[in-house]
Order: C-alpha cells, then structure tokens, then sequence
C-alpha cells in the first residue's frame, strides 16, 4: 500500500499515520516520523511531547520528547505512591482535570502563568508558544475532564515553538486535525508494547515473545538442550503461617527480586513462580556457555541472598535459607494445559531430575547441588567442582552422582 501523491502535504500526513497504524511502526519511529514531516510541512515545532499511561510493572508511564536540533528520546515514569510535584505543576495535568480538549498559552506576551514553571523554562530556552491536547481512547462522555491521578487511556501532548508569534490560527487547525490520526496510530503501537510488557512480565521474556509470535495452540512445543534451575525458600510453610500475608509477600519479593535479575543478567529465563520457589532455564542452543553462565548466576545468588538477610535482619524483619538445584538436559517447551487456559513451560525427565536434585539440599545440608551431567560441563569453575557421591533419587533410575562448589571459607 502506497501513499497517494496527490494529496496535500497535510491529507499525505495523516494518510502516512494510518499506513504506520497497519504496518505496527514503533512509538519512536512514529514519532520521529511525524515531527520530520509537520516540520517539512511547514510548522515551526521546536519539541514535540507525547506521554502515555503504561501496564508494566516498574512503570506508571512513558513519555517521547522530539527536538528539532536532538530528535528523540524516550523516557520511562517509575511508580510512585504519590504523584511528583513537577506532575502536579505541569499543564499537562491541568488539561486533563478540566472540559476542554486542548490548551494553548503564549509564551511571548508577558511571564506564563506562575502555576505552571515548566513554561518559563521553555520561555528562558528561547520558545514563543505552548499548545497541548489530550486524546482519549475511550468513548466520549459528558465531559471532558477526568481524574488527573487516575486518567481514562489515551494519550497527552504538547507542541512548542521558537518562531516569532508562534503557531498560527491555521498551524493549530493542522494539529488539531492531524491529532486522531496521530492517536489511532500511536494507540496501535502502544497495544502492541503494552501487550508485549504483560506477557514478558508474567511468561518471562523468551516464553512471552513466542507467544506474542503466535506460538499459542494447545500442545505446540518444541525439544531443546537446556540448564533447569529449580530455586527454593527453606522453611518456608512454617514461616508463612506465623508471619502476616503482606509480610510475606515483602520476604518473597526481596529474595525473588535478587534471583530474578541474576538469572536474566546471565542470560536465562524465569518461566514460572511456584509458590516459594521458582523454575527457569538457560537455552543452551542460543548460548553456548549457558552452563557457565547459570552457575555463575547460583554462585551470586549465594552471595545476594546472604546480603537480603543481613538486611532484612538489620530492619528485624524475618530472614530464611535458600536450596538451588542445577541439572541440564533434553526438554519438552511449549504449551501446556487446557483449551482456553494455557502454560509455557518445561516438561521432560530432566525437569523432574532436576527437582529431585533440590531435595536433597536439606538432607545434604547444601544451599547449592548440581547433577554429574552439569558438572561434566563446567569450564569456568572446573577446579572448585566438589563430588558428594552417589544418591538415589526418587523416580530416577540408578544411582546418580552429586556435585557442588567448594568455594573456600
């Protein structure tokens, strides 16, 4: 599909938005898009701002600012359980809590409203004018006003320019047509991030962008070569039913936290939490020393979860243990469960194995085992593989030899 050439330069623009909406051009690209060509339209946009509400879990918001000297960057909002003074003070957030679709306020007669300081810092850097709207992507009600701390979905921006007088009465009729082009575009592009950060946050990012892909029918898996972690809390029951829930949720989030990011950081993927514990793997098909690496990753573990303890102790907070089984194998990964309720997971003997294994850290009283087969495969550690002898594992054939890491007092 191709524009059409002979529309005006402001109909090719909004017809280029539609087009980007179909094709699923990222927020940026879109973006870098649209301000290049309202500038070569003839605009005098100096910076463009444009935030939207995100569904992630470390971010309230992202916002995109343009400048016609720096072009784009993105920013991320973290969560707060307050709005930001600079929120607060911004016209952005008066806009959104009155009935009206727009605000445009000049910044060459006189000092902008006291109410607002963002605006005379644009003044200070030489801008002229301030025009903002909002876009909402729900239904239109009674009015236009909403709960600035909690917004209907849709999306904020803000045009400024450093040319004398500013925007015209007729610049401003090219924003404001442009603008639900402009939104159903940027409404496409932020579905597919927003979905893509819900299925990485609770699949995990490998498992979420396969089925993001498509990957999505029942029984679809495919066989690959891979280290399984299995990581578990000790103690954990008896701890849960004398401490409050919230409490334990604040324990699980601190230890899990920590496990988290050393296994993404060295290159695994977490597929599931599974009460106090939880499962990941390091593909050893797109990582070549993804055993290396997923025993480095249990080596830090140690170290982390020895330094959560003596802080959580330091605040008198309840502290606990940890078990870390690492064994690697042939696995079944894919979709599992019923017709209209699915998991991406892990299955096989070597995922069994591998849970057998963190059994025996208590009666071995080890925080850390791996099977012969890991060890057979390390390169990096070779000289501090210890043998714990062999041991019988319920469901296992045959003995099976067990290892650890001798890593000095």
């Amino acid at each position: 599909m191709q524009p059409d050439p002979n529309l005006s330069s402001h109909d090719a623009i909004a017809e280029w938005l539609v087009l980007q909406g179909i094709y699923g051009t990222s927020q940026e690209d879109l973006l870098e898009g649209y301000c290049t060509r309202i500038l070569q339209a003839g605009l005098p946009v100096q910076r463009v701002h444009v935030a939207q509400r995100a569904y992630h879990p470390e971010y309230g918001g992202f916002g995109y600012n343009w400048q016609r000297d720096a072009g784009m960057d993105r920013a991320s909002y973290e969560h707060t359980e307050a709005p930001l003074d600079v929120w607060l003070a911004s016209p952005l957030y008066y806009l959104l809590s009155v009935d009206e679709a727009d605000l445009r306020i000049s910044l060459e007669d006189g000092d902008p409203p006291a109410r607002f300081p963002f605006l005379s810092e644009l003044k200070d850097r030489g801008c002229t004018d301030y025009f903002a709207a909002k876009v909402s992507f729900e239904q239109p009600r009674n009015s236009l006003a909403t709960n600035p701390d909690d917004p209907a979905e849709g999306l904020m921006m803000s045009w400024t320019s450093d040319s004398e007088g500013g925007f015209s009465a007729e610049n401003l009729a090219t924003l404001r047509r442009l603008l639900p082009y402009l939104g159903l575009a940027l409404k496409s592009a932020s579905n597919r991030q927003m979905a893509s950060d819900i299925v990485q946050t609770y699949l995990g990012a490998d498992a979420g962008e396969r089925v993001l892909s498509g990957d999505i029918v029942r029984g679809s898996s495919e066989t690959i070569h891979a280290v399984i972690w299995y990581f578990d809390l000790r103690g954990f029951t008896k701890l849960s039913e004398r401490i409050a829930g919230h409490a334990v949720i604040d324990m699980l989030n601190d230890y899990f936290g920590e496990v988290v990011g050393l296994v993404e950081g060295h290159g695994g993927n977490v597929l599931k939490f599974m009460g106090d514990g939880l499962l990941a793997i390091f593909d050893c098909s797109k990582d070549a020393g993804a055993v290396d690496n997923a025993l480095e990753a249990a080596i830090q573990v140690g170290e982390r979860m020895a330094a959560v303890s003596a802080r959580r102790a330091a605040d008198g907070l309840t502290t606990t243990d940890y078990s870390l089984s690492l064994h690697v194998g042939d696995v079944l990964y894919g979709n599992i469960g019923g017709k209209a309720r699915l998991d991406f997971t892990v299955i096989g003997a070597a995922v069994n194995q591998t849970a057998r294994i963190q059994g025996m850290c208590g009666p071995l009283d080890r925080n850390f085992i791996m099977s012969a087969q890991v060890a057979r495969q390390v390169t990096s550690r070779k000289a501090q593989v210890v043998s714990l002898g062999p041991y019988m594992l319920r469901g296992v054939e045959g003995p099976q030899e067990l290892f650890t890491l001798y890593l000095g007092s």
